[in-house]
C-alpha cells in the first residue's frame, strides 16, 4: 500500500487526527478530526489530497469535533460504526456534556460494520470492530498499519469505565482480532505515541497472556 500519513495532535485532550493519502491517485481520508479544523485543513492542502471519507474510530467528543468543518470544506462522506452513530449528535452520549462544552457532529453519511473495506484510490483499510472503549469502537487495518483509535495505545488500552464500556470485551477483541497480526505492523493510536504489534505483544500488560 503506497500511502502517506500525517498526524495532527488536536484539542484539549491531545487527540491524534490522521490524514492519509493514497500516493498513486491523491485520494485520501481523514481519521478522527477531533478539533482544530484549520490545522487539519492545512495538512490536506499541503498534501494536495482529495478527501473521500472522514472516518471516526468511535464517537466520543474528542474524536468528532471537527467533522462538520472538514466535511463542509472537502465534501467528504462521514463514516462511523453503526453502534456509535447516535453518539455523534448527542452531547450526553458522546460525553461532552459532562466536560463543560457540548460538542455535536453532523450525522454519518454511512455506517460501518465488521470487515467493511474503506477504499480510497488504490488503497483500502479493513474495518475491525473492537468494542469495549465504546460500543462502536473500530480499528482500521491496512498493509503494515493499524489505526487503533482509543482501543489500543502504546503499552495500554482505552478506558472502559464510560457508558457502554467493558474491559473484558475490549481485551478479548484486541487479543482475538488485533494481536494475531504480524509483529512489524505499526500502530497509530488515538492518543500518545506510535507503537507496533510486536512491541505490544511483549510490553502491554493488558495483552500478555
Amino acid at each position: 500500500m503506497n500511502i502517506t500519513i500525517k498526524m495532527a495532535t488536536v484539542g484539549l485532550l491531545s487527540e491524534n487526527c490522521y490524514i492519509v493519502k493514497d500516493n498513486v491517485t491523491g485520494i485520501g481520508i481523514v481519521i478522527d478530526p477531533g478539533a482544530d479544523a484549520d490545522i487539519i485543513l492545512n495538512y490536506i492542502k499541503e498534501m494536495h489530497i482529495k478527501v473521500k471519507y472522514i472516518v471516526n474510530t468511535h464517537a466520543h467528543s474528542d474524536h468528532i469535533g471537527a467533522n462538520a468543518a472538514i466535511k463542509e470544506a472537502t465534501g467528504a462522506k462521514l463514516l462511523v460504526h453503526a453502534a456509535d452513530r447516535s453518539m455523534l449528535t448527542d452531547a450526553k452520549k458522546n460525553l461532552s456534556a459532562f466536560l463543560g462544552e457540548a460538542v455535536v457532529s453532523i450525522d454519518a453519511d454511512e455506517v460501518l460494520k465488521e470487515n467493511d473495506r474503506i477504499v480510497f484510490g488504490e488503497s483500502n483499510f479493513r474495518v475491525v470492530h473492537t468494542p469495549g472503549h465504546s460500543p462502536g469502537g473500530i480499528c482500521l487495518v491496512g498493509d503494515k498499519v493499524i489505526f487503533s483509535g482509543d482501543s489500543l495505545f502504546a503499552e495500554s488500552i482505552g478506558r472502559c469505565d464510560f457508558p457502554g464500556g467493558s474491559s473484558d470485551l475490549l481485551i478479548h477483541n484486541l487479543c482475538e482480532k488485533i494481536m494475531i497480526l504480524a509483529d512489524d505492523i505499526k500502530i497509530y493510536p488515538g492518543h500518545g505515541p506510535e507503537t507496533s504489534i510486536g512491541w505490544e505483544r511483549v510490553h502491554n500488560p493488558y495483552l500478555i497472556y
